[in-house]
């Protein structure tokens, strides 16, 4: 074999290699950690133990131990003393298109006796101590700035006020509760915790992740021992290696121990950013010597595409009636798998699916977001605006 020929089998195994290494790393099960609070946001604090602190610290353990795993690989929201808003958190790990969202917390209770883990997922209830929780945590969004326009209206000292959810939530519910499940299971076996059990409350860090997700309150500081155990060393590393156990048995049974295939839909792209307007500046006054007509730009799209609204997906199968979505008519349903996803319109037209998106969110599917298909198969947007 001649040196040209050499060199050639030898950049070809290289590629190859590198070929393989890329899809294993694609096919890593992906895990956003969220710990709560930061910066100006304290949390609850008791007998000198900050909730930020201790979060921040369980978060860290958890990261590494995952990060030490084949297999695995980590998102943090913060891995310093950083004020994140809430809405950036759940789309941190939408950007990253990760498999499951874990946001880390400690509870607090004006009775000091109160004890026990507990872990919530995304729901709505009429429980009152769940959307108390609910209420505590939501209520650091009056911190960040334009909180009424970023949350479409949603007042945080009403948790039931995030409506439109009900269908939307049952996306991922099966999955959360599992996961939820296997937290507290390793809290109880493991390190002997009280269980205060699985729980649904509408978090509106939760309620934005597009992916199984949980919450979870790892105790009370505001009870003497368990304040003590959190601010620890010792116990922190314990509450870690918990959760992490918990992560890595549930990716083992819901993915196995190798490659698996992603997501039909990418959390990625199902983000709805909402837009806030910039205080406007006052313009001079001036006589304008004719009309102008305003020139409206046009969205090219590619040949066959129609644009849908994705208003819910749920393992229920519903009648496409009115009645079934707060009084939307036009609504289709497509099957897959043992999910039922529903849609609001059809068009050709972008602009006009950008309308039926808006009719849909004041019908109350604040969650709902533009999709796109051609021959009856969905594609990105992006390929879908392609000129």
């Amino acid at each position: 074999m001649g040196i040209s020929n050499k060199l050639k089998a030898v950049v070809s195994l290289a590629l190859l290699f590198s070929t393989i290494s890329v899809f294993a790393q694609n096919q890593k099960f992906r895990v956003t950690l969220d710990a709560g609070h930061g910066g100006k946001d304290f949390g609850a604090m008791y007998n000198g133990h900050i909730e930020k602190n201790i979060a921040l610290g369980v978060v860290q353990k958890v990261g590494k131990i995952l990060e030490s795993t084949p297999g695995f690989d980590v998102v943090y929201t913060r891995k310093s003393d950083v004020f994140i808003e809430l809405i950036e958190r759940a789309n941190i790990a939408n950007r990253a298109d990760s498999q499951i969202f874990v946001s880390i917390h400690c509870n607090a209770n004006k009775n000091s006796a109160a004890d026990g883990t507990e872990t919530y997922v995304m729901g709505m209830t009429k429980v009152k101590s769940n959307l108390e929780a609910a209420k505590n945590e939501n209520s650091v969004i009056t911190m960040e700035k334009d909180y009424k326009q970023k949350y479409e209206g949603f007042d945080p000292h009403n948790p039931e006020s995030m409506i439109g959810i009900e269908l939307m939530q049952e996306e991922f519910l099966d999955n959360s509760i599992s996961l939820a499940a296997k937290i507290q299971d390793g809290f109880v076996k493991a390190l002997g915790k009280k269980s205060r059990g699985v729980k649904q409350a509408p978090y509106m860090v939760l309620h934005k992740a597009y992916m199984p997700r949980v919450l979870i309150e790892m105790g009370f500081i505001s009870n003497a021992k368990d304040g003590a155990y959190l601010d620890s060393d010792e116990g922190q590393q314990e509450m870690a290696k918990a959760i992490a156990n918990a992560i890595i048995g549930y990716k083992k049974e819901y993915f196995g121990s190798g490659n698996f295939e992603p997501a039909d839909e990418r959390p990625s792209q199902r983000i709805q950013e909402t837009p806030v307007a910039d205080t406007p500046t006052p313009a001079p006054v001036q006589t304008p010597t004719r009309a102008i007509e305003p020139v409206v730009p046009e969205t090219t799209t590619s040949a066959g595409v129609v644009f849908k609204v994705q208003i819910s997906a749920s393992g229920t199968k519903l009648p496409t009636t009115p009645s079934n979505f707060k009084g939307l008519s036009g609504v289709s349903m497509m099957s897959s798998g043992a999910k039922y996803k529903y849609y609001y319109g059809e068009t050709s037209d972008y602009q006009m699916a950008r309308q039926k998106l808006s009719e849909a969110k004041t019908k109350g599917f604040p969650s709902a977001y533009v999709v796109a298909f051609r021959n009856g198969q969905q594609i990105s947007l992006d390929e879908a605006l392609k000129n």
